[in-house]
């Protein structure tokens, strides 16, 4: 069963590289921006020099993912390296296959920005499975990993605005001292790490139901025998009636959540407060609504990347 989850996420790693290459020829190369990390200076050198990403992308990535397998992880550098290769390759034949037809781009210009938001929207897709494969896009990515493993309370948030905004100056100069490309460059960026951000959460999401009842046994059954999710007990008193009263402290998967409202609902006197908990660390299993546990479809390898 491992091993065939296993060439699953690499069977996955290898047809989002290709996509992310057509992501590129429909989108990003006919409307002229550069996009977001390194890849979006290949793109500039490529509209200077004709020289395709393609080979610029195995140029750069190369010793940044042998460094990252030398010095964080073995798995995380080789699926990375996967994606990048499998990347450079789809570019490369698509170099020479005319998808004029298929490409989004308006002759007079009009709704251009359409291009980068469908190309940000399709490569955070991307992104978030990467990530859910440990695997990476290679360039930033190789550069964050390597910086988290030797100071893990350092944020790579400022290397990685610095880069994203050295690509969208240069853009002004690059694309005929234009402003559009610099406001391409950025709707592509800030579009792809919304999209990548949640998808990532996603899986990670939960609610938390302060239960405030006087039948704290009997809805605390019910939700391990439905739900299969336990609960804290917090003696209270109502400061207003002087009444003992219960806590019941219950975090479940966002698809529980009208489950435990349906069990909240059936006792009399019993109300909750609820809560968005956008990250469960430690022994939290993922349930869906039946309550029976939701296996992960792709293989995490030993974990490395960065998901926060």
């Amino acid at each position: 069963m491992h091993t065939a989850r296993k060439a699953l996420t690499y069977l996955v790693i290898v047809f989002v590289a290709v996509v992310s290459a057509m992501n590129y020829q429909l989108f990003i190369f006919p409307n002229q921006f550069a996009p977001a990390g390194l890849n979006g200076i290949c793109t500039m050198i490529q509209h200077i020099t004709g020289i395709s990403v393609g080979y610029l992308s195995l140029v750069i990535n190369f010793p940044l993912a042998l460094w990252c397998y030398i010095e964080v992880s073995k798995p995380l550098a080789l699926r990375s390296m996967v994606y990048v290769v499998m990347f450079s390759l789809a570019l490369l034949v698509l170099d020479h296959i005319d998808l004029s037809a298929l490409a989004y781009i308006t002759e007079n210009g009009t709704s251009k920005i359409l291009g980068p938001l469908a190309a940000g929207v399709i490569q955070g897709f991307v992104y978030s499975i990467l990530v859910k494969s440990s695997a990476y896009t290679g360039g930033t990515d190789f550069i964050s990993a390597i910086v988290h493993k030797r100071s893990p309370e350092k944020s790579f948030f400022s290397l990685s605005f610095a880069i994203n905004a050295f690509i969208a100056v240069c853009s002004y100069f690059v694309y005929d001292f234009q402003m559009e490309p610099v406001i391409l460059c950025i709707l592509y960026t800030f579009m792809s790490t919304s999209v990548a951000e949640r998808q990532m959460k996603s899986g990670r999401e939960a609610i938390s139901f302060e239960i405030i009842t006087d039948y704290p046994e009997e809805i605390s059954n019910e939700l391990i025998h439905s739900l299969h999710h336990s609960a804290t007990l917090i003696p209270a008193k109502g400061m207003y009636s002087g009444r003992e009263t219960s806590v019941l402290l219950c975090v479940v998967n966002k698809t529980q959540a009208p489950a435990v409202s349906r069990i909240v609902r059936r006792y009399p006197h019993t109300f909750a407060i609820v809560d968005p908990v956008s990250q469960i660390l430690g022994n939290f299993k993922h349930l869906g609504s039946d309550g029976k546990e939701v296996k992960e479809v792709l293989d995490a390898g030993d974990g490395e990347t960065l998901n926060s």
